[in-house]
């Protein structure tokens, strides 16, 4: 019976791998959709702040492996969001990989319909807001990017959910880049809580009540959420009820 049932898991695994290969978006990053999927409010229509983080898949085949992270916010009476965000490619025409600016938040990234991983609103956001702020222009590594270890945009925002952890983000398995601590081998888990041991982003655990149990083999994510029960694996992503 135990054979049956891990060849039975095996198979849904492959499948699950296969239609994630099958259903990647457009081969042209000019014409992949960029249209907003309906998980931000409006900004003119809700006067409270707004804090939220998400991801989505990469573009191309860095999809297959992992996503893309970014924070968005919106304070009291503001009638439009701003996002942080890493983005590699501002290094070929910029000194920073740092992108802070006004843009849709929940817009596709280039074809990959965003997941929210956090969502904090009404009294206290504010406050939020001001600390991601400082945070994000205290990034250490806005000169360097690499898709493989880290840092990249991954690394931004662990780095930025650290030191706000009442956001109690838990990134995705497939968040490469978020274990990365730079010289660095003990740090908090990435949602600030908890405690992580990582070499160069290549070999550690983690261990929070908000992350579960993670372990990291050359930057790939196993692991098992506790509250709710999940399954974490590289490629695949979260298997089980979202944080």
């Amino acid at each position: 019976m135990s054979s049956a049932l891990s060849l039975a898991g095996l198979c849904l695994a492959v499948v699950a791998v296969v239609f994630l290969f099958l259903a990647r978006g457009a081969s042209d990053w000019r014409t992949a959709s960029r249209e907003p999927v309906g998980l931000a409010p409006a900004a003119a229509a809700h006067p409270g702040a707004i804090v939220q983080v998400y991801s989505a898949r990469a573009w191309g085949w860095r999809g297959y492996f992992g996503v893309h992270t970014w924070i968005a916010v919106k304070p009291a009476g503001a009638t439009a969001y701003t996002t942080y965000e890493v983005i590699g490619w501002r290094l070929r025409t910029s000194d920073s990989a740092l992108a802070i600016r006004s843009r849709v938040p929940d817009e596709r990234w280039f074809g990959s319909a965003p997941e929210l991983l956090a969502d904090k609103r009404g009294p206290g956001a504010d406050a939020l807001i001001a600390r991601i702020d400082r945070a994000a222009r205290e990034y250490p590594y806005p000169g360097e990017y690499s898709m493989w270890p880290g840092p990249n945009s991954n690394t931004f925002t662990a780095w930025v959910a650290r030191a706000v952890p009442e956001l109690e983000v838990d990134l995705p398995p497939t968040a490469i880049g978020k274990d990365y601590l730079g010289d660095r081998l003990v740090a908090t888990a990435p949602s600030g809580s908890g405690v992580q041991v990582s070499l160069y982003g290549l070999l550690g655990f983690t261990a929070s009540g908000v992350e579960g149990l993670e372990v990291n083999v050359l930057g790939l994510t196993f692991g098992a959420g506790l509250f709710p029960p999940a399954l974490k694996l590289p490629i695949i992503g979260r298997i089980g009820p979202v944080r």
